[in-house]
């Protein structure tokens, strides 16, 4: 049979029982072909039974149900390497979620085991959600998946194969599931993948997340991709026509190649350095792969061919990195070092081994290929998932917290530094003395006063580098706060703040309902929830568990004025005021929205169309991102109100990640005279008048309104942020197109 590799059924011709055959014989050949024992009977009972159960269903593309299970399915063997119970547990996964079939029948089926794969694997009920009062439930999900994930790490990476096909299949989902599905893939899934060494994986993922969210800009990068295609092989040409006799010379059995940027790497630089796709001069690096024979010592190797390279090319120093001696967290294995090629272009040059490469594309599934050679299990995997059992133990977080945390660990490049007797410590970049602290044991991390870094008196909130020695200064008479919150990059060092911060929070609110309640009894008020209540409601809080805890931390003191408040409360027309009062106050503070009435009645299947005039909008700005008319935006029904965020702000990422059930997708309307705060950034060469200039391009030629000046001048050089008031994101980037082509000025873009 032919080398099948997954097929677009959309547009096929078969008939459903042919497209289903083919589909099942793809994955059997894809087992048969791999590394693992032949057991195909099993494979093939799970197939039976889950096509049974799954009978006369179809997905959105309009497709037998079954071809889901199945893809997914060749994803878990082709693509990751696992075997058998995975396959069987990948074709069953939706059966209990989305059939009559119980955890029971699976495991009186398939055995306990893919049963509690399977479980792992479905998701909790709406109904669960409504009794619990869970507060998100994405993210009760996703802690329900970690916890499972820590007694089968198989649970986890059936999981990102799923998600891998539902973005593969995303074009026939409606606009708002789109942007729900997403949103978790590119704040979660991807992470995830990349932590796990899936970096092939990983890479799709964001790809297709890309060209769903962003489809234009993705067609205009992949555009600029092939039109300059012939250009970088004939650059590549250049630059590696004399290193190969030198490879030779080695005796090497090798292939040299080049690795292109996905468009979303080249995207992601081109908007944080904010330049055009010209201007990113690294869009590939130069890839030599060798092959390990015996007797060969790899990182001989790998250092023998950066000797060959760098006497053809002047190296840069400051790029290189030795990720053979030590590797990533994910496993990752290369020497990484950057050249001047001879057209006077750096260029990135990565040398690995042939095992090296394997592991680096496709991290788990290529441990277990090299298992039968006697490779050892990935320990860095084994090290993720003891921080995983680190965070489970403190189960009072919520699934919120619970998941910001874990992200916390899922991306970033890694630091190595010492403690005084010089062992080695692997913590997340930028990572401070407080984080290594807790990496060293809990209570010194909750005693931490300070540190010595390299034999130097350092703050908590220093910034380690790679090769720091870090000595723990501590005192018994010290403990967390809430500042140390900012200054940690752990996921541990976050949870056991998080945790003790919880403990200390619950001392303040018993001490305080004690103060309250003392405080009632003083004043002969019956000590209920509905005076408790208005109390709250009087300081501006929501629950009264805020109002506790404000009175046992000093912030709030019972006055006596508050008694005459509480007694006419007993009016029903003190009450009523008391409400307008506070509601009148909220509606000044922020931008008029639709009422309750009208929020209730969205349809959240249909785009919601952005409507606004001087006197009254549709619906809220979100503060931390400022988009404006003309952005790719995302809103969340928050609060009765509709908040939009751009789709790029970290913020709505996590909002897709959690709260996908109040997520709109929108459509600009009409926006009438209605006036929006943006922000650019200038720079350039500093002259006199440069400022004047600057201006009447502004306000003559634009006619824009200025609303802050912030410029700085230093060694004949300028920069600084310049607010305006603006209708659109379009006049904001014609505005900035002109300001670069007046004299002096070096660039000017839009800021967030």
């Amino acid at each position: 049979m032919e080398d099948i590799y997954p097929v677009d059924y959309s547009n096929s011709t078969l008939s459903d029982e042919e497209m289903i055959q083919r589909e099942y014989d793809a994955l059997i050949y894809d087992y048969e072909h791999s590394n693992h024992r032949k057991k195909v009977e099993v494979i093939h009972r799970a197939f039976t039974f889950a096509r049974m159960a799954h009978e006369g269903v179809r997905r959105k593309s309009g497709e037998p149900y079954i071809m889901h299970p199945l893809a997914v399915a060749r994803i878990v063997c082709r693509e990751i390497g696992l075997g058998s119970t995975s396959i069987v547990s990948t074709l069953l996964h939706d059966v209990i979620e989305d059939t009559e079939y119980t955890e029971e029948d699976i495991e009186q089926l398939f055995g306990p085991k893919v049963a509690q794969i399977v479980v792992g694997l479905t998701k909790i009920s709406s109904e669960i959600l409504a009794e619990r009062n869970i507060e998100s439930l994405q993210a009760e999900n996703f802690r329900k998946l970690i916890l499972t994930m820590n007694a089968d790490i198989r649970v986890i990476l059936i999981k990102i194969a799923d998600r891998l096909h539902n973005m593969r299949t995303l074009s026939s989902m409606p606009e708002h599931k789109k942007l729900k599905i997403t949103g978790e893939t590119l704040y979660i899934y991807a992470p995830l993948a990349h932590r796990l060494g899936l970096f092939a994986i990983k890479t799709e993922l964001e790809e297709l997340v890309f060209k769903h969210e962003h489809p234009k800009a993705y067609e205009d990068i992949c555009r600029q991709l092939v039109d300059t295609e012939q250009q970088r092989a004939e650059l590549f040409e250049q630059f590696s026509a004399p290193i190969h006799p030198l490879l030779k010379a080695r005796k090497l059995e090798y292939e040299m190649k080049t690795r292109v940027k996905s468009c979303f790497s080249i995207w992601k630089k081109m908007q944080k350095k904010q330049i055009p796709f010209q201007e990113i001069y690294d869009l590939y690096a130069v890839r030599i792969i060798f092959e390990e024979t015996p007797g060969l010592n790899v990182k001989e190797t790998c250092w023998g061919i950066y000797t060959d390279i760098t006497s053809l090319y002047r190296v840069n120093n400051e790029r290189t990195r030795d990720w053979v001696a030590q590797p990533k967290s994910n496993g990752y294995r290369a020497l990484h070092f950057t050249v001047m090629g001879p057209t006077g272009k750096w260029v990135e040059v990565q040398v690995r081994s042939r095992k090296m490469d394997e592991i680096d594309e496709r991290g788990l599934a290529a441990h277990w290929k090299y298992k039968s050679d006697g490779v050892e299990e990935d320990q860095e995997i084994t090290k993720f998932l003891d921080q995983i059992s680190e965070l489970l133990e403190n189960p009072d977080s919520s699934a919120m917290d619970f998941l910001d945390t874990i992200k916390l660990n899922l991306y970033g490049d890694d630091i190595m530094v010492f403690t005084p007797k010089g062992d080695p410590i692997t913590l997340p970049h930028e990572s401070t003395p407080l984080d290594f602290a807790y990496a060293l044991h809990s209570t010194l991390g909750q005693t931490c006063i300070g540190a010595k870094v390299n034999h130097k008196l350092v703050p908590l909130s220093h910034t380690l580098q790679s090769g720091d020695q870090v000595e723990i200064i501590s005192s018994n008479n010290q403990k967390p706060s809430a500042l140390w919150l900012k200054y940690v990059k752990t996921a541990k060092a976050k949870s056991k703040i998080n945790e003790f911060l919880r403990i200390e929070r619950r001392k303040l609110i018993s001490q305080g309902e004690e103060s309250v309640i003392n405080y009632f009894e003083q004043h002969n008020l019956s000590v209920d929830a509905g005076h408790m209540d208005l109390v709250a409601g009087l300081f501006g809080f929501h629950k009264r568990e805020d109002l506790f805890y404000a009175v046992g931390s000093g912030t709030v003191n019972l006055v006596e004025s508050l008694y005459k408040r509480i007694k006419s409360s007993k009016s029903n027309r003190f009450f009523k005021s008391v409400k307008e009062a506070l509601i009148g106050k909220q509606e000044t503070a922020t931008k008029p929205t639709e009422s309750i009435s009208q929020i209730s009645e969205i349809d959240y299947k249909k785009p919601y169309l952005l409507q606004s005039d001087s006197i009254k909008s549709n619906y809220v700005m979100a503060d931390d991102c400022n988009p404006l008319p003309g952005d790719e935006v995302v809103a969340f029904v928050i609060d009765n109100q509709v908040v939009v965020h751009r789709r790029t702000c970290t913020e709505a990422m996590r909002l897709k990640s959690s709260t996908g059930n109040k997520l709109l997708s929108t459509i600009w309307g009409d926006q009438g005279a209605t006036l929006f705060t943006g922000s650019i950034m200038i720079e350039g060469i500093d002259s006199k008048g440069i400022l004047n200039g600057i201006v009447q391009v502004i306000t003559e030629d634009f006619l824009i309104n200025i609303a802050s000046v912030q410029l700085q001048t230093q060694d004949g050089i300028f920069g600084g942020k310049v607010g305006l008031e603006v209708h659109s994101a379009e006049q904001i980037e014609q505005l900035c197109e002109a300001l670069k082509q007046a004299p002096g000025i070096s660039n000017a873009y839009r800021i967030y």
